[in-house]
């Protein structure tokens, strides 16, 4: 006979504004949320359930809104030690500016970044992050190991979409030569990686999705043989696509085809697939993507850093396009920050064509969550908040200074400034505490980023 299962322990959440995302949009002026052990027991209006057992502790959310913890769906960590660079560059100019340098990152160099990339996430309301790792030089060590291991110790839940590069500048690609792996050894490497990390568990801490890079840095083989390791495995896929006018250029000129045509030709769309950026999306392009289901990762302030252009995010979503948010890598959006990419979104899409009926708060909020989560494919179990699904939940303070004029909380903290962080929870375990880390030692971190990024700059001056 099995033995009983431990009795589960109870946090209950009071008197907050909460924001659900659910499929309804349910929202409470003043309500509660009760979290048993690391899932969401109940949740509504007024005041929690009298009588429930083994409540180790109560949180008086007066003056705050909660909602479902953040979902980035694009980042490149290894960034964080190379921010501040070509900053007046296009795509193009800006990668062949930095692969030199990006090509001669090791695994310290590696954890650091992640560490800093995630602290800096984690610590605005962050709760699922990822990492689009593709740069893998010869004898850097183990830089997944490194990425991992670090969204691990930060306590956050994470996708390593195991990145790849096969077409260095010999075969006109833009990588240097020594930056890229053979096409058999990325596949390798890939499947290996998912076969030692990856979790298919309903609380996974930890995924793994197969990422070649982008057009114009891998081949046609690695892309279609990558597709086909994804659904081998029953892993998610990753990639950049229709970025900028010159990938599109590329395309046509290399494929014959534009950027979806070429995608779909290989196997590399489908409900299983999300890309990166997506801003020169035609009419028949958004249409493949809805009827395949592949879901985008927006990333606006990475897009207006580097003048790439405004995706037609309205469009997508009428069309019924899954859409999340990305900071995307901190070399083309410094701030690092996902939840200022609320306000990013909304904003950047108002100045396209639909102006001001292009993005309303609640929609950037659902962007920032709930799509976030249909994108890396976990919408069942984290994205909104709901009574069976996984506790990731923040407490925003929307009573201060920044805010508290603003009546509609959604609004405060979508249009407002970043709103502070009072408590951030991931699988029922608090990992931010009144706009601080619990998990780890933030000025730990940036002392070591710093000098690995002082590390790196001097390696890549010699070269």
């Amino acid at each position: 006979m099995a033995a009983p299962s431990a009795a589960p322990q109870r946090i209950v959440v009071e008197n907050a504004a909460i924001a659900t995302v659910d499929a309804n949009d349910t929202e409470y002026a003043s309500g509660y949320l009760v979290v048993a052990d690391n899932k969401i027991e109940s949740i509504g209006a007024g005041k929690a359930p009298e009588g429930l057992e083994n409540v180790v502790r109560r949180i008086d959310a007066t003056g705050h809104l909660v909602t479902p913890g953040l979902v980035n769906t694009h980042h490149h960590f290894y960034q964080w030690i190379t921010r501040g660079l070509a900053t007046d560059h296009n795509l193009f100019n800006w990668l062949v500016a930095l692969y030199p340098t990006w090509a001669r990152i090791d695994e310290q160099m590696v954890r650091a970044a992640a560490q800093g990339s995630l602290a800096m996430m984690a610590r605005g309301g962050v709760t699922t992050a990822m990492d689009h790792h593709y740069v893998y030089p010869v004898d850097s060590g183990d830089l997944s190991g490194a990425i991992i291991g670090a969204a691990s110790e930060m306590g956050v839940r994470f996708t390593l979409a195991r990145g790849s590069m096969d077409r260095s500048e010999k075969d006109g690609g833009l990588p240097p030569d020594f930056a890229v792996e053979t096409t058999e050894g990325a596949l390798a490497a890939t499947e290996e990686t998912v076969k030692r990390y990856h979790d298919a568990s309903f609380d996974a801490m930890t995924q793994v999705a197969v990422a070649p890079c982008s057009p114009f840095s891998i081949s046609t083989e690695l892309l279609r043989e990558g597709a086909a390791l994804g659904r081998r495995l029953g892993v998610r896929m990753h990639t950049h696509g229709s970025e900028t006018v010159e990938e599109e250029k590329f395309c046509h000129e290399l494929f014959g085809m534009g950027p979806t045509d070429y995608f779909e030709s290989t196997g590399f769309l489908g409900e299983d697939v999300w890309m990166a950026h997506c801003v020169h999306m035609n009419d028949s392009d958004i249409a493949a993507f809805a009827r395949t289901k592949t879901g985008v990762a927006h990333c606006p302030s990475s897009n207006a850093r580097l003048a790439a252009g405004i995706a037609r995010v309205p469009d997508m979503l009428a069309a019924g396009v899954p859409v999340g948010l990305g900071v995307d890598g901190t070399a083309s959006n410094e701030s690092g920050e996902l939840h200022t990419e609320l306000r990013n979104a909304l904003l950047i899409n108002r100045l396209g064509a639909h102006r001001e009926a292009a993005l309303n708060a609640r929609q950037a909020l659902r962007l920032g969550t709930h799509g976030g989560a249909q994108v890396l494919g976990r919408a069942d179990s984290i994205g909104s908040l709901e009574a069976g699904k996984l506790a990731d939940f923040v407490l925003w303070k929307i009573d201060g200074l920044g805010h508290s004029t603003i009546a509609d909380p959604v609004t405060a903290i979508v249009f407002g400034a970043a709103a502070p962080v009072t408590a951030s929870f991931v699988n029922g375990r608090q990992i931010v505490e009144n706009d601080r880390l619990l998990t780890v030692d933030e000025d730990a971190i940036a002392r070591d980023a710093r000098t690995e990024a002082q590390r790196l700059a001097r390696i890549a001056a010699r070269a």
